[in-house]
This record gives C-alpha cells, structure tokens and sequence, in this order.
C-alpha cells in the first residue's frame, strides 16, 4: 500500500508557479486516501478562477507516478478557497474576503463595462461576487443589469435596517440607481456623494463574498479616497484604451494609488477597445485607437498586463439590454473576460501572499 507520507513527500515536487513555494508548504493539499492501485487528494487552490489549475493537476499525476508508481490511478479534486489578507477590524463588510476597485483616470474607456463583465466572470467560475456602483453621479448598473426602475428591499439585522443588493446573474448590485429616479440629476457635492458611498458600505448587507468589486467614477477625487480611507482596498485595477490621451489620464490613475500617502497595490492594467474584428472576418484584426498602447504602458511602470478586451458591437448592445456580454453567445468576448478575469484573481492571490496586509489607508492631513 501508499502511505500518506509518501505522497506527500512526491507532491513537495509540485511548485505553485505564482507563490514559488510547492503545494504541501503551502498546506493546499487535503484528503488523502490511498487504496490498493489508486490514490486520492484534493488540491485547494487559491482562487476558482485560477488560470493554472490544469497545470497543477498534471504536475500533481506526473509526481505520483515518477516518485511513487508509474500504474497507480491518481485521483486530483481541485477546489479552492479563494485567499484574504486583511488585518483590520473588520467592523464593515466583516465577511468580504477581497476588495477590487475598477478605476481609469478618464471616462468613455469603458470601465463600468470591465468592471461588470469581471464581476461575472469571476462568479462563472465559482466565486461569490458582488458589484458596487460607486459611480454616484453617472450609475450604469441598473441599465447594464436590466433591474431599472426596481427597488431593493430592506430587513432587520441587530435591529438596524439594511438595504439588500438586489441579485442578477448570481452576483449581488447595489447602484445609487437603484434608489433615486433615473430621470432625476444627483446635483450632489463631494461630501453628498462621499456618504452615499459610505451607505453602500455601512448599510448594505453584502454577507460573505470572495470578491466585492467596485466601479468607481473615472477620474482622481473625493470617492477615490473616501473609498480607501473607509474600507481596505485588497488592489485596484486600471482600465484603458489604446490612445494616447488615455494612456496620459491612466497614468495620473496609477499614480494616484501609488502615492506614499494612500499605497494601494495596483494589481494591474487592462486595454479595453483594443481591436476590432468584423464578424465577416474573424481573423483580422484592426487597431482603430492605435496598437497595444496599454500592454506598453503596464511594461514601463512594470504593473501586470491582465489582458486585451476587444471592440465589439455585442459588448454595446449586452450593456444596452440589461444583459452583459459575459452573459451572452459571443464565444471570443467571453474568453476575452475569463481570460482578464482570471490573471485578475491570480495577480490578487500573489498579492495576498506577498504584499503587506491590506487596511484603511490613514490620511494625516
């Protein structure tokens, strides 16, 4: 028979690529069981979406069967357990494990859009999700969901009333569109949007998620640091286009992050619009803003390049009918998002590993 020992000691071969330690450090490894011909374990992985997980698999049978036994059946389950590095006190959202705000430094690059199809795409792969329309003055959710006009409802808990995010394709909302009267203008100052914000915290009972994601409005202003001073953000993903006024406003985006005064890690840039192919001629590719401007941009300030979203006119009309892309039958958008989506959730789980302990950033003024 297989001892336990001894697949144990075969899988300390095994490298998680992004941690560079091997999985039985790691304590990722669960479940052994070892019968005559065959063994079994389970492999917990960092994030559902991990990117790598067949890699891992393989790599997993080729230990077993070069260290151990070349004829043994080995059985790999891969679950995860998708990984938080939070040290605060967790007073809000106690039971949200990963904080993602989708930030650009302009509008018009299509970030709500990148932040939906994210949100959707990780929840595609097993993850909780929710969305958080931090966009107060120009929210997008209740159009781009297909929920205008409903309400969320409210309950009791600990007898303070919580407004419940409404549900739509498995991941939880909540928009200030969802609360006023889409024909009425929010003629707001900073301090006004800013508690709106602090209420999509506080008030809403967003309950356990692995990732809450929030699009934030495009710019460098007073959500932005109300956000970060208020809850801590596990990273902050960038959002361009290929031209160069854009890449300029990103620019000031990252750098925003990246002061000494706020250091939020920027988990990395992703170029949306960045092609365009006709349907007629699936193999062409035609660069309307200019060439791989972002992946450029994200290799001078060494920043992750997490992908290129393509220009298609599905992603416009998804948005426009309440049903976004990640939901629909364009195959190569869909694979365009997993693909983002899924070096998204590897980037936070390296940052979880490697990076300080996320927290409230503390302004001195």
């Amino acid at each position: 028979m297989i001892s336990k020992e001894q697949i144990l000691n075969a899988l300390s071969n095994v490298m998680e690529p992004d941690l560079g330690k091997d999985i039985v450090t790691l304590n990722m490894v669960k479940d052994i069981e070892a019968r005559e011909g065959e063994v079994s374990f389970t492999v917990v992985l960092t994030t559902p979406a991990c990117p790598l997980k067949e890699l891992i698999r393989n790599a997993c049978i080729n230990a077993i069967h070069h260290l151990i036994d070349k004829e043994v059946k080995v059985n790999v389950k891969l679950t995860s357990n998708v990984t938080s590095n939070r040290r605060d006190n967790k007073n809000l959202l106690p039971h949200v494990r990963n904080i993602i705000a989708v930030a650009s430094g302009k509008g018009g690059v299509g970030k709500s859009t990148v932040a939906a199809n994210l949100a959707l795409a990780l929840a595609r792969d097993g993850a909780s999700v929710g969305l958080m329309d931090a966009d107060i003055y120009g929210p997008s959710v209740p159009i781009m969901f297909g929920v205008r006009g409903e309400r969320p409802m409210m309950t009791k808990v600990n007898g303070k009333g919580m407004i419940v995010p409404l549900e739509r394709f498995g991941i939880k909302l909540m928009s200030i569109g969802l609360l006023v009267d889409e024909k009425q203008a929010i003629v707001w100052r900073g301090p006004m949007a800013s508690s709106a914000l602090k209420q999509f915290v506080t008030e809403v009972q967003w309950g356990k998620l692995d990732y809450l994601v929030i699009d934030l409005p495009p710019g460098t202003g007073d959500i932005h640091l109300t956000l970060v001073q208020t809850i801590p953000v596990t990273g902050v993903i960038i959002v361009t286009t290929p031209q160069q006024v854009a890449l300029a406003d990103a620019k000031k985006g990252m750098a925003m992050f990246s002061t000494g005064a706020i250091r939020v890690p920027v988990l990395g840039l992703v170029e949306n619009m960045a092609y365009f192919t006709p349907a007629e001629l699936p193999d062409r590719r035609y660069y309307i803003f200019g060439k791989e401007g972002g992946k450029r941009l994200a290799e001078e300030f060494e920043i992750p390049f997490l992908g290129q979203i393509p220009l298609v006119e599905d992603i416009c009309e998804g948005g426009d009918t309440g049903v976004p892309v990640m939901m629909g039958d364009d195959d190569v958008t869909k694979d365009a998002f997993a693909e983002f989506a899924q070096n998204a959730a590897r980037q936070i789980a390296i940052r979880n590993a490697n990076m300080d302990p996320t927290k409230v950033v503390e302004m001195v003024r």
